[in-house]
This record gives C-alpha cells, structure tokens and sequence, in this order.
C-alpha cells in the first residue's frame, strides 16, 4: 500500500491516505463483485424473474437483462463525469455509489416472476439501467481523484489499486459462488441462494459511503507543473475535441483490454462447453488468475512511476500479444486441469501487468476539467461496445468453426489492435517528462 507519509506534498493538494484508496476503489470493487455473481446466478435468476416455462428463453431474457446495464453505462460516464468535472470528485463518488447501493439490494430483493408476474422483469431491467448508469460516472469520477490526490511520484501504484480492486471482488465472487453452490441444493439457489450472494456483496455500503463522506476534494487542488496532460483552455466542449486523439486511443486501447477481461470470465463455460473438462478446472483456473493477478497489476502500476507508463504499457502488452496463440494452443491440446491452471494464470499475468499502468496513463493525459467525463466515456464505451458482444462472438466462432482456438485468434486480433494504439499514446509518466515550461521539453518514448 502506498505510504501516507514520506512524501512532499504540494502546497493545496491533500494528503492521501490509505483510505482515501479504499474509498475510491470500493465502488469498482462492487461493480466486479456484482458482475461475477450475475454471471455466476444467471440461470438461478433467470428461473426466478423470468417465465420459467421455456428453459433456454428463461436464460436468454436473463442475459438480456445483464446487457441492459451497458447501454446506460456511457449516458452515466457522461452525466455523471461532467458534474465531477464541474461540482467535484466527492459529490459525485458519493452520488454514485448510493446508487450502486440502491441497484444492487434492490437486484437482490425484487419479488419472483410467480409473485408479482411481469413487473419482476421490468423492475430487473430497470435495476441494471440504474447501475450501469451509476457505473460509468463511477470509473470516471474514481480515477480522476486518485490521479490528482497521488503525489506525481507515486500516481501509477495509486491508480493501479483501480484494477487490484477488480481482481479482489472477482476472487471474492468467485468463492462466494462457489461456496453457495457446494452448500445449497439447486432448489435453494433458485429460490434465495442467489439473492444471498448479491446481499453479501451489499454489505460492503454502509462502509464505503462512510469512506466516502470523508474523501478531501480534488478538482480544485493545483494540477503539479510535471502535469502531461494539455491546459485546460476553452470550454470542455472544446477540449474534448481537442483531446480526440488520446480518447479514441484509448477506447482501442481498453477495448482490447476489455475483450480479454471477458475471455478470461469465459473460461469456466470455455473449459466444460468446448474442452469437456469439469467445471472445477475452469472454476480453479478463474480463481488462480485473479488472486495472483492482484500482486502483478500493482507491480505494473509501481513500475511505470518508474520507467516510465510508455515502456510498461508497450512492452508489458506485447509480451501479452506474443503468448496468447501459444497458450491457448497448448490448453486445447492437453485439455488438463494443470494446463487449463498454468497456461490461463501465465496469461492474465501478462494482461494484469500492462493493466497496472494504462489507467495512470490515460487519466493523466487528460485535461483536468474534462478528465472525469473523458475517462468515464472512454471507459464505458470500450465496456459497452466490447464487455456486452465478447462471449457471443466467441461462441459464435467457436459454433462455426468447430475450433477449440477461435478464443485466441479473436484475442490476438483485439490485443494486435491494442498494441498500436499503445504505441501511440505518448508517454505521461512524470519520472520521464520535464516540468510544464522547462525548456528542452522531450518526451521519454513513444
């Protein structure tokens, strides 16, 4: 964890303290752990809130409602991001995740299909709505305040706990579903054993609106003179089209990201539909990954306050590139839980480390008064353009071509894709960039 002391901080600036982390990062946290346990329930969910008469049907309309959350999360980046670029990060943390809250219980509480009919459903739907929402002003806004209350020193360690936070509510899900499924027979997890999962994830509230509360503001604090991104002249409207470049670089950058984050949820339907190994072995694979991923993606975040976001983010992502077709052929062949375990943990090893520093490095390069509503938009639109379509269109190549390696020629076209936009963002780490006005102003590469 990042110190609260041995640091200079600038005059106007507030310290950061551990919890001020925690704070910011519970809310991503809440998103992931919220999205497993969906994933995880579908079915269970499906059989409570929708006709149960058909199974398949039942299932669909439950993924449906899944995907409904998508749509509203870039209407959320951009209302909600913009009221943290104008009122301030706090207000709108807190706004966001009361809202993440209310969707949330009320997700768990919502009467079944036999109780109330067809307004279980539609009060679904609306649920999700109202989280997604909620969730694309909450990435936006979190980010923005953990990059400006970080000293510039440390800002890509303090930036990364926003993928750690991901990779622990991943693990938690993972084991809470895996627990409740071991000790409940099917009829309890259709009736409650699902709504259980989704409370036990909504006592993290109280907590994190505690946090929350205290969170010193940062919009208004003094940008430091190492600052990468551009200052902020004309309207936000005018910046935005400015900052264009930086913005679709990164909704490349974090649609490859995104396209193997779903992969890697994958692996558990992945293992049994197409390699016919136990669910065991994918739930295994899953677990490994995201624990051990959780050290990696803060080593990365570490490292580029080091070297550099540039080096980190391009070389961290080729090694990535370079070992996906191999790995996947490797699991295919062998079809072993080992292989399924190792090849899988090896690969969200490389992912997890050039996620570590790609955060800092697309947030810092953002003007301060847009930075929330661009990183919330870029963010949300890589999720809902990539996060709702992947696991269809891996089914869907795999269902054609009969392949068990369709998964990694999608995988290695996305991240190919990512490489170059990478490249091309230029580096904003500020070890490696001069202060604003020093002459001989040179970026360190890219």
């Amino acid at each position: 964890m990042v110190a609260e002391a041995k640091r200079d901080v600038p005059a106007g600036q507030p310290k950061l303290k551990r919890r001020h982390i925690a704070a910011a990062t519970i809310g991503n946290a809440l998103e992931f752990y919220d999205f497993l346990t969906y994933a995880f329930f579908a079915i269970q969910i499906g059989h409570a809130l929708f006709p149960s008469g058909n199974a398949y049907s039942s299932l669909m309309l439950s993924l449906a409602t899944f995907g409904a959350g998508f749509v509203t999360r870039p209407i959320g980046a951009l209302v909600i991001g913009a009221y943290s670029d104008r009122v301030g990060r706090k207000p709108a943390m807190v706004l966001c995740f009361t809202l993440i809250g209310v969707s949330i219980v009320a997700m768990a509480l919502i009467p079944s299909y036999a109780t109330i009919g067809i307004a279980a459903p539609i009060l679904a739907v609306i649920a999700r709505m109202a989280q997604g929402f909620s969730l694309g002003g909450e990435i936006g806004s979190n980010t923005a305040f953990l990059s400006e209350a970080a000293s510039p020193e440390t800002r890509g360690l303090v930036v990364s706990w926003q993928g750690a936070s991901q990779f622990i509510a991943l693990t938690a899900a993972g084991l809470v579903g895996v627990v409740l499924s071991a000790v409940m027979p099917e009829h309890l997890l259709d009736a409650y054993g699902w709504r259980v999962a989704f409370l036990l994830g909504a006592t993290a509230i109280p907590f994190g609106l505690w946090l929350r509360v205290s969170l010193p503001e940062t919009l208004h604090a003094p940008e430091p003179a190492t600052a990468a991104a551009p200052v902020a002249e004309g309207s936000r409207l005018q910046q935005a089209r400015r900052s264009w470049r930086i913005m679709a670089l990164g909704v490349a950058a974090l649609g490859a990201g995104t396209i193997g984050s779903y992969i890697f949820t994958y692996i558990v339907t992945y293992a049994q539909d197409t390699l016919h190994m136990k669910a065991s072995a994918g739930f295994a694979a899953e677990t490994v990954t995201n624990l051990v991923s959780i050290p990696v993606v803060l080593l990365g975040g570490w490292l580029s306050d080091r070297i550099g976001r540039w080096r980190v983010n391009v070389w961290g992502n080729l090694v990535y590139l370079l070992m996906i077709y191999p790995t996947f052929l490797w699991v295919s062949s062998e079809r072993t839980a080992f292989a399924l375990i190792a090849g899988m943990t090896a690969l969200g090893i490389a992912a997890a480390f050039f996620q570590g520093s790609f955060y800092a490095a697309l947030s810092e390069s953002l003007p301060k008064s847009i930075r929330g509503a661009g990183f919330g938009t870029v963010y949300s639109l890589a999720i809902a353009v990539f996060g709702g379509t992947t696991q269809m269109v891996v089914t869907w190549l795999i269902h054609v071509t009969g392949s068990a390696m369709a998964p990694a020629w999608y995988l290695v076209g996305a991240t190919a894709v990512g490489q170059i936009a990478v490249m091309l963002i230029r580096e904003s780490a500020p070890a490696k960039i001069a202060p604003r006005g020093a002459p001989g102003l040179r970026l360190a590469a890219g």
